[in-house]
């Protein structure tokens, strides 16, 4: 029989309910055993959508149920006190992105899982996605030769729709995936350039992020919630070719809508023909048959790693080097200047 280790949630929000929940119920080695949320509105959707798991009043009740690990996915400003007090209960701990609101927090967070001997992670779903697999393969064989300049972007138009506190902003938000990718393929910064807009006493709803890498790679990133007309989602330029994959990967639109990588088994994840990426060698361009988008393997990794079975999938200091960006990015928005790492 497969070991399994109990885990709950806390949060049942729209990162939990629709991010979180699904995949923590579909991994072979976990048994869900409760949401953590005072809300009745979410109680009953709990109650309704996830059958078997119970509504818990606080951290504390789920960890003297017997619980071994809890992700974290509430607004992004109690990340740290929840994460705290999750490692003061023994818990393991999966923090949604942004993993704290800025470098400093993120660090003494780490060191204070670290003395704790509590396994910490974030949920950096998004290096499984469909399309960066795909640009790593594509790096590792070749077909690129080598890379010059990285383009990524999360850009969505809804001009009524203001960036919400429980991301923190959309430099946190959809930053916080765009630099952790990049920081992925192309390894550690030196230099930052940040243009950062958004409503007068409100969040930031759209940013432009430029990093210059070590090995000379050019990563330059977007986020915006007021862009209109949205470019490509990947353009990686190499020396030997370029290749652009326009639309976002699919496991989001799965998750929205119902669907679960226990429901779809080996279908999750599985990019149509239509969706696929081209590699560029002048004017033409050929389709390239994408990799399967693998968010499902996060959790399970996840379980593993508590039962000693494997590395965590996200070390954390990975976010606090991500966190670093993000706040000379915000420095470099503030003052106008390159801020050298």
């Amino acid at each position: 029989m497969i070991e399994r280790v109990k885990f709950g949630l806390v949060g049942y929000g729209t990162g939990g309910r629709v991010f979180h929940a699904p995949l923590i119920a579909s991994a072979e080695n976990i048994d869900f055993v409760g949401v953590v949320t005072t809300s009745e509105e979410r109680r009953a959707q709990i109650s309704e959508e996830l059958p078997g798991v119970t509504a818990y009043d606080s951290i504390a009740a789920l960890a003297a149920d017997g619980v071994q690990a809890v992700a974290i996915s509430t607004p992004a400003a109690t990340h740290a006190a929840l994460a705290y007090e999750a490692i003061a209960a023994g818990l393991a701990v999966v923090v949604d992105k942004p993993f704290a609101l800025d470098a400093d927090t993120a660090r003494k967070l780490v060191t204070t899982a670290e003395e704790a001997g509590v396994p910490l992670t974030v949920y950096q779903n998004r290096r499984w996605d469909s399309d960066l697999l795909t640009i790593r393969k594509l790096m590792e064989n070749g077909s690129l030769g080598t890379v010059r300049r990285f383009e990524s972007r999360m850009e969505r138009w809804a001009p009524d729709r203001l960036p919400k506190d429980a991301g923190g902003g959309t430099l946190l938000d959809f930053g916080s995936h765009l630099v952790d990718q990049a920081l992925q393929l192309h390894g550690p910064a030196t230099r930052v350039y940040a243009e950062v807009h958004g409503p007068d006493g409100g969040l930031d709803d759209d940013f432009f992020l430029a990093l210059h890498h070590e090995n000379g790679v050019e990563s330059h990133l977007w986020g915006s919630w007021r862009q209109a007309g949205p470019g490509p989602r990947f353009r990686v330029s190499g020396t030997a070719g370029t290749y652009i994959s326009a639309l976002l990967d699919c496991q989001e639109d799965m998750l929205k809508a119902g669907r679960s990588p226990a429901k779809l088994g080996d279908r999750w994840g599985v990019e149509p023909e239509h969706r696929w990426g081209h590699l560029f060698r002048g004017a033409t361009g050929a389709p390239v048959e994408s990799c399967r988008g693998r968010w499902d393997t996060f959790y399970p990794a996840v379980a593993s790693a508590i039962l000693g079975e494997g590395p965590l999938p996200v070390d954390p200091w990975d976010s606090v080097r991500a966190m670093e960006i993000l706040d000379a990015a915000r420095t470099s928005a503030t003052q106008g200047v390159a801020v050298t790492l």
